[in-house]
């Protein structure tokens, strides 16, 4: 057991003797702020269950300096209970450095701030957890408890002892992939310690100015003013001498003024990186730029001298080009003329064909009901005879005439119905209006049946409305009961929806 006690320091000794060299020892601790710490950190791969015990070993910062530490598994997290002694004031390192903070640092260099170690004549106990399992643990000096990577000033650094139990893994820690801070300031002072003044204070006084100093006002003024806001209330709290106040308000201030320093570091390196990234556009601009105008020089050479030639060119080329033209303007004439013509003729025919459909249609329409040609279209009469009397059904002679109706619309399914009932002026409104509605209707749903498509016809009931007779005489209201079908449709020359009421033109 002692002999590998013996072991362990020698090992570490060297490791101190290979990283700040020979020369390094006996030097004061203000002499060695700028000495750099090991580059790696024995780590141990916990048991889930049960504890074991590690040793700390003091750096070439602190070499008297010594600790040991119980590591057991405490509902889900490992617990840590360490004890230190040979702790000197953190001040020795620099007038910014304030307090120890104890670390947990994992195998790929991600450091987790363990808490901080309060020193009382040069000894500290921590008692903490972590949610980590592999891990090496170092002590550093910072200018405040609520750092988020620990300086370079470490003092203590774990060993694995003879004594230590469960699955020890000599993984080393790659400090490299840490980041580091550094709070050494041309204009930053350290404050003369007064044992009235909490050390919490200091720490929030520390932490507002080292935000100042990364940028905080200009990053993340926001979350600086909290801090100073904290702040000045704490340094009122002192001022009026309400101790117990304080240490709260004060931490409060420097967890803020953390805050803000993260934020504005982290900001800051966003804009250096965008404006690298725009100094590398620029400059890439640039030369985009430089080598467009020089092709485009050459082009525009290139351009002159087919310009000159082309001028050359013209002189012998120009009668002919004349030529071309007018012969091309004749050419163009004459086609201009003969399409005129030909459009006027296909016009004609176009107008010729739909009158005659329209006159044959005429004609057969008439031979199944009573037919006129209107402005609306041909317009079929189906007479109050047609239909029980006070009814909407149809008779078997209107479902006859339908029929051969819907035959000869079957021939032009680009033809549209529009089936408008009407009524005499007797009887009730209401009365007149449901027997129009239900005449129309059933003339519609009979075309329908014969094979007429449904989207191709309109069914309107209109009671009374424009009459074609006196309706103060039998004979009137007897032309009056009727159903009108109007067909329509480009194919014979008439507007499709022409408004119903159109007049017919005269002498029709």
């Amino acid at each position: 057991m002692k002999i590998k006690s013996i072991l362990s320091i020698c090992i570490a000794a060297a490791m101190v003797l290979l990283i700040i060299g020979p020369s390094a020892l006996g030097q004061s601790s203000k002499s060695l702020i700028n000495i750099k710490v090991s580059q790696s950190v024995p780590t141990v791969n916990y048991w889930a269950r049960g504890s074991t015990k590690v040793g700390f070993t003091g750096t070439a910062l602190l070499p008297r300096a010594e600790g040991d530490a119980k590591v057991s598994s405490s509902k889900g997290s490992l617990r840590i209970e360490a004890e230190f002694k040979g702790l000197e004031s953190p001040t020795n390192f620099g007038p910014e450095y304030l307090v120890y903070v104890l670390w947990a640092i994992t195998p790929e260099g991600r450091a987790s701030n363990l808490g901080q170690l309060v020193v009382k004549d040069q000894k500290s106990k921590a008692d903490v957890t972590s949610k980590l399992q592999t891990f090496g643990m170092l002590v550093t000096a910072e200018p405040y408890f609520a750092v988020s990577f620990p300086s370079q000033k470490v003092v203590l650094v774990n060993s694995v002892l003879s004594k230590t139990k469960g699955a020890v893994a000599e993984v080393n820690a790659n400090l490299e992939l840490l980041q580091r801070g550094e709070y050494s300031d041309a204009n930053f002072h350290g404050y003369p310690m007064e044992s009235k003044v909490p050390l919490d204070l200091y720490q929030a006084r520390n932490a507002v100015r080292i935000a100042k100093l990364d940028g905080a006002a200009k990053y993340a003024p926001e979350a600086l003013a909290k801090a100073q806001q904290a702040l000045n209330q704490a340094e009122d709290y002192q001022a009026r001498k309400q101790k117990n106040s304080v240490p709260t308000v004060a931490r409060q201030a420097v967890q803020s003024a953390e805050d803000a320093r993260s934020i504005a570091v982290r900001r800051e390196q966003q804009d250096k990186i965008a404006a690298q990234k725009r100094a590398s556009q620029q400059a890439q601009e640039a030369s985009a730029q430089q080598a467009q105008q020089a092709q485009d020089a050459q082009e525009r050479a290139q351009a002159q001298a087919a310009h000159e030639a082309q001028q050359r060119e013209a002189a012998d080329q120009a009668a002919a080009r004349a030529a071309e033209a007018r012969e091309a303007a004749q050419q163009a004439a004459q086609q201009a003329q003969a399409q005129a013509q030909s459009a006027q003729a296909t016009a004609a025919q176009a107008v010729a064909e739909r009158e005659a459909l329209r006159k044959r249609l005429l004609a057969q329409f008439n031979r199944v009901l009573p037919t006129t040609d209107t402005p609306r279209g041909l317009m079929v009469n189906m007479g109050d005879v047609l239909f029980s009397v006070g009814k909407a059904e149809l008779k078997p002679p209107a479902k006859i005439a339908l029929a051969r109706l819907a035959g000869i619309l079957a021939s032009y399914p680009s033809l549209r119905l529009s089936i408008e009932g009407y009524t005499d002026s007797t009887g009730s409104e209401a009365f007149n209006q449901t027997l129009s509605e239900q005449r129309a209707d059933g003339v519609q749903t009979f075309l329908t049946t014969q094979g007429v498509p449904l989207d191709s016809m309109t069914a309107t009931g209109l009671g009374p409305a424009n009459p074609v007779a006196d309706n103060s005489t039998a004979a009137g209201r007897q032309k009056n009961r009727r159903v009108e079908i109007v067909i329509s449709g480009e194919v014979i020359g008439s507007r499709i929806g022409t408004p119903i009421g159109t007049p017919a033109p005269a002498g029709n």
